[in-house]
Formats: structure tokens, sequence, C-alpha cells
């Protein structure tokens, strides 16, 4: 019987530390994964990571460049945004780029807010939606003194239209 114990023992023991060997294999060198947003039109969604990140602290320290997403939208179904939570938690910003560059529209959401928005994509006075934008923005402080917001974080999809 102490027999049978001790070889229970032993493989209780070699099981908790090859999961643990397992566990430690699979998390180390593994940076958190960044925030992604999603956006969903016509029956089709994509879903995009940071086309920019750069550190809040220094904002020149980015990483380098992402992706763009890409959706494929039409005039009659809207575009439904989606950002997560770990955005959502801080303020963040909207652009919405339309034909005309000069017709970009911004919205501006106060923290813990909004998780979601509707686009429409086409606007009377604006005409087609061409992309999207979400920032993150970082207040900095020029050497005149003069305070504004620069984007240390953006999400981008460009809208293709059948």
């Amino acid at each position: 019987m102490k027999r049978v114990l001790a070889v229970l023992a032993a493989v209780a023991v070699l099981a908790t530390a090859l999961t643990a060997a397992m566990v430690w294999q699979l998390t180390r060198d593994h940076e958190p994964a960044l925030p992604e947003i999603s956006a969903y039109s016509r029956g089709e969604s994509t879903r995009v990571g940071p086309y920019q990140f750069c550190d809040v602290i220094d904002p020149t320290d980015c990483m380098p460049a992402g992706q763009q997403g890409e959706l494929e939208v039409d005039e009659r179904d809207p575009v439904q945004l989606s950002v997560p939570s770990a955005i959502a938690e801080a303020p963040w910003r909207l652009l919405q780029v339309y034909e005309d560059p000069a017709n970009t529209t911004e919205s501006l959401f106060r923290p813990e807010t909004r998780l979601a928005v509707t686009i429409p994509t086409v606007d009377p006075q604006r005409g087609r939606l061409t992309g999207i934008a979400v920032q993150l923005v970082t207040l900095v402080q020029d050497e005149a003194g003069e305070v504004f917001e620069i984007p240390h974080a953006e999400w981008s999809i460009r809208m293709v239209w059948r």
C-alpha cells in the first residue's frame, strides 16, 4: 500500500512539474495582445489591430506600422463599429473620412460611454464614406507652452465600394 501511494505521489509531482513547465513555455516572451476594433456591414465583418501604436509617455516610441483594414460596403447598409473596453475605457476619437477629405468628421467619446457606433455609408452633404479611424489621444506640450492632442494609437479601416 505504501508503495502504491509513493508511486501516485511521484506521478502527481511529475504531472504538476510538467504542467508548470508547459504553462511557462507558452507564456514566456509573449507580449500582451494589442486591442482590435471590428466593423460589420452587409453580413461581413473585419477585425483589425492598430495601424499605429506608440508609448503614451513618449509618443515618438512607436511600434512598426500595422495594416489598414478593409470592409466592403454599399449605400444601403451602415457600418457597425465596435471597440473593445481596452479602448473605450479612455477618451477615444472617431474620424469619418469622405470622398473629399476636407469633409472629414470627428467625434470624441468620453471614457466608458461607448463601445459601438453606427455609421451611415453615405452622407447627403459629404458623399460616400471612404474610411474610418479610431484614435487614442495624448495631451502634449510644445516648447512654447501650447498644449494640444496627438494620437498615440490609431486603428484604420478603408471602405471598399461594391
